[in-house]
């Protein structure tokens, strides 16, 4: 931290143009009782500027009518200015009325106000503790030796078996009231530290956002480059390191059983009497459900900020085409222009007035030519005795006969089935006749197959012995088209 990097942070930064401004205690007091203390990620300007109006009229009744004499709504226009800038003023997509919401450097200039309060005490020894613990996690999760961690997990262990056996000896150590209440407030700090977080993480895709519009509007090559930077910088940003926490710590705070699990140490610690003492927050019941909607508010922001990128890469895109026709719209006028006074010497010749495209797996592969050998030998007259008798047992099936006792049914009546057809003509020729009649109504589209009826049909064999079949009611109905079986 040298002089002329101060100098320029203490002249653009929010935070520390907030700290320096005239009416600093106004703003920094308002947005902590709107935004910051019920948790509210953005306000519709109505209600935020009514607020407004209810603050300054309390702070008029004790400092006098002189005070802040403009309307709420100049005051807000004016924080969300450009050359303020500590509140960000936006439309939402399914809504006409700006919305405002901090931006991260006033919740951390009021973070760092909160700091200024007068402790009770500082919790010296958690905090060493906390370092402690977080050293020994980074060694022990970062050791390749397996030998050397299988003999700190086993001293682990040996130290939880004799605390195991103090316990069932009746010796039970207590944390001491001093330590209950300095752990507690350090928890506290640390939760409220994750909201200003969620705000961070949030700026920082706006940020991405931003960058990628200017680096589009600016761009000069071709559509496949521009995309591949784009798609790239938000795979960068997903896969940094505060992404890769941040979605850590949402898959964290996601599983059902760690909201019930803080919930119930929640609801035990500040039933403990040296925390109740404290007066704690009544928000800190709830602080797990306080990170739930700071998250889902960033998940939408995230959503959001895709979507538009999406619409915008759209819109370039119908930009390009628009000028594409602009230019053979251009080309066309410029032959219209050129018809009634042909040059006498082309001054361009086409080959073809279309492409002629030839794909490399149309074209047929090589075959060799195959050269038929012919033997010649003389014909002999067959010996072998075979009987000709199946020949002529050869089972015939007229179709067009069945056709005709169809239409003649059909003439009294739209539609009939199967089994009441085969009563007026019963099988005389069995199964080929039947799946004839089958074929009619399927494969001609003569009827049409009811698959949740039955209907079962008989007939007499060539032996004399009674055969029967059950099979989907089948229903020919006159001048159908297309069944489907």
């Amino acid at each position: 931290m040298d002089y002329d990097y101060l100098t320029s942070l203490r002249k653009y930064h929010p935070a520390w143009r907030l700290l320096l401004a005239d009416h600093a205690p106004l703003i920094i007091a308002f947005v902590h009782r709107s935004f910051i203390e019920p948790n509210v990620r953005s306000l519709p300007e109505q209600e935020l500027a009514a607020r407004l109006e209810d603050f300054l009229f309390h702070l008029r009744q004790g400092l006098g009518e002189g005070h802040f004499p403009k309307p709420a709504r100049e005051y807000l226009n004016d924080w969300a200015s450009d050359e303020r800038g500590w509140l960000r003023r936006y439309f939402p997509a399914d809504s006409d009325e700006p919305h405002y919401d901090l931006i991260p450097a006033v919740e951390q200039a009021i973070q760092w106000l909160a700091g200024l309060e007068q402790r009770t005490f500082v919790g010296a020894e958690s905090r060493l503790k906390l370092v402690f613990d977080l050293l020994r996690d980074i060694s022990q999760n970062s050791e390749t030796d397996p030998e050397t961690r299988i003999t700190e997990l086993s001293r682990r262990r040996a130290a939880i078996d004799a605390e195991i056996e103090e316990i069932r000896a009746g010796h039970m150590a207590f944390m001491d009231p001093t330590r209950l209440r300095e752990r507690f407030l350090q928890a506290t700090d640390t939760a409220r530290a994750l909201l200003a977080d969620f705000r961070q993480v949030e700026q920082n895709f706006r940020d991405l956002d931003r960058q990628v519009r200017e680096r589009i509007a600016t761009w000069e090559g071709g559509k496949a480059a521009i995309l591949e930077e784009v798609l790239g910088q938000r795979d960068a940003i997903t896969d940094s390191d505060q992404g890769r926490s941040f979605r850590a710590f949402w898959d964290f705070l996601m599983s059902a059983d760690r909201q019930q699990e803080l919930t119930e140490l929640l609801e035990t610690i500040l039933a403990l009497e040296p925390v109740a003492e404290l007066n704690p927050d009544p928000r800190l019941r709830r602080i797990h459900y306080d990170w739930l909607t700071a998250g889902e508010a960033t998940q939408r922001t995230v959503a959001r900020l895709s979507e538009q990128l999406r619409r915008y890469l759209d819109d370039q895109a119908w930009l390009e085409n628009r000028r594409i026709m602009d230019l053979l719209r251009g080309l066309e006028q410029h032959a219209l222009a050129v018809r009634e006074n042909l040059p006498t010497t082309p001054f361009m010749t086409v080959e073809a007035p279309a492409p002629d495209v030839q794909l490399a797996m149309d074209r047929p592969l090589f075959s060799p030519p195959i050269k038929p050998h012919i033997e010649q030998a003389p014909l002999e007259e067959g010996t072998a005795d075979i009987a000709a008798d199946p020949l002529f047992e050869q089972v015939y099936v007229d179709k067009e006969r069945l056709r005709a006792r169809l239409r003649q049914a059909l003439q009294t009546q739209r539609q009939i089935s199967l089994e009441a057809l085969l009563q007026r003509h019963p099988l005389e020729q069995g199964l080929a006749e039947l799946v004839t009649w089958l074929s009619l109504a399927t494969g001609e589209g003569l009827g049409l197959v009811d698959e949740t009826q039955e209907q079962v049909v008989y007939w007499t064999d060539d032996q004399g012995q009674q055969r029967r079949a059950t099979l989907p009611a089948v229903i020919f109905v006159s001048g159908h088209q297309g069944a489907h079986p």
